[in-house]
């Protein structure tokens, strides 16, 4: 089998995770319920985690990052804990349906709402964006890089214009989070989401993200937090302010471990032999007639993404043929994000996603693109 559908999730990580994860199986009781060896292995390994997350991303102290499910769950926290009726976001085509969902619910609640465009290659204008700031507008709310076409959005712009007029910068950062240094203080990011089974290469069920020091979120959730029990309120300290109940401390050793072997190996190194596979597919395939490839490839500030069609064919139907015929493992469809698909105008036929891992080869990506040219043949 050859894996090629990274951005969905990492299926090969390092073996340390593996191990992480099986060792807490064996040592880790409940974090913050008690002071046996168990509970304290649990609080340690997870603090010792939260420390190094806050190292990774440059965050002021450990107490800035919280653990959660993933970024959905992160995003679903950021947008309902922040924005309320009579406040105006800003966001863009390139959004998942994380962040496009919880917005609409906003939006449902008295939240306006402005949806930056792009152009022919995916690609937004800061020009529109400083255009629609408004009077009561609170934030702009973006991917770090689409999960469709890998088009980065440039941070450091998109949080000038924020820091310019006093709003709030909440960035989805699935798709890089791992594979890109992302510095929140330099990029004067506020919440910083982000999964733990992508580019972070941790198991599946782990996630966070960041929140600026004094930055007030609501909570989606309360309960029991190990901390403040006779409080009827759920603890306002952070991080157990947006942490409500047992955390995934098996799934939190693994994501340690990953975060440890990455700054170990860097993301410099990580992202480098990324965009290598992801460029010489590209490549590889953009010369074949009758493929059509989606994004701006000009440039290297992109995710190791290669998102395609061949003709007319429908694109679950040649994902299924690379599965079956060739053992690639690619992502066809919607994508779970429909402004981009619409922008495209592959709302019917979708598109299949290439995406790649630090774990891929340079035989793997020669196989894929002669499985795509012989399809394309056919």
């Amino acid at each position: 089998m050859i894996y090629m559908d990274n951005a969905a999730t990492t299926l090969h990580k390092p073996d340390a995770v593996k191990e992480a994860v099986m060792a807490a199986f064996d040592t880790m009781g409940n974090a913050g319920r008690g002071a046996s060896r168990p509970a304290l292995d649990a609080s340690r390994v997870i603090y010792d985690t939260r420390e190094k997350l806050a190292r990774f991303f440059h965050a002021e102290n450990a107490n800035q990052i919280v653990f959660t499910a993933n970024s959905t769950e992160s995003l679903n926290i950021a947008i309902k804990g922040l924005f309320a009726g009579g406040d105006h976001v800003i966001t863009t085509v390139l959004e998942h349906n994380s962040v496009l969902r919880p917005l609409r619910e906003c939006e449902e609640r008295g939240t306006e709402l402005t949806i930056l465009g792009c152009d022919e290659k995916g690609r937004i204008s800061f020009a529109e964006m400083e255009a629609a700031v408004r009077e009561n507008t609170k934030a702009i709310v973006c991917t770090h890089a689409s999960n469709l076409t890998g088009n980065m959005i440039d941070l450091k712009k998109a949080g000038e214009t924020a820091r310019r007029h006093g709003l709030l910068f909440v960035v989805d950062a699935s798709q890089t989070a791992g594979a890109c240094e992302i510095d929140v203080q330099k990029l004067g990011i506020d919440v910083l989401c982000f999964t733990g089974h992508k580019g972070l290469m941790g198991p599946q069920g782990t996630g966070g993200m960041y929140v600026r020091p004094g930055l007030s979120v609501r909570p989606l959730l309360s309960g029991g937090s190990g901390v403040d029990t006779y409080n009827p309120r759920h603890p306002s300290r952070m991080p157990a302010a947006l942490e409500a109940g047992t955390l995934n401390g098996h799934g939190i050793a693994g994501l340690g471990a990953a975060v440890s072997w990455i700054m170990d190996k860097g993301t410099d190194e990580i992202r480098k032999r990324e965009l290598s596979l992801m460029r010489r597919f590209y490549e590889g395939i953009i010369r074949i007639p009758g493929i059509k490839v989606y994004g701006d490839f000009d440039t290297d500030d992109r995710a190791a993404i290669v998102s395609l069609n061949i003709r007319d064919y429908d694109s679950s139907e040649v994902s299924d043929e690379l599965n079956m015929e060739y053992g690639i493992v690619t992502r066809p469809g919607a994508h779970c994000a429909p402004l981009m698909h619409r922008a495209l105008g592959t709302v019917e036929q979708g598109a299949v996603r290439f995406s790649f891992s630090y774990f891929n080869t340079e035989e793997e990506v020669d196989t894929a693109i002669r499985a795509v040219r012989e399809l394309a043949c056919e």
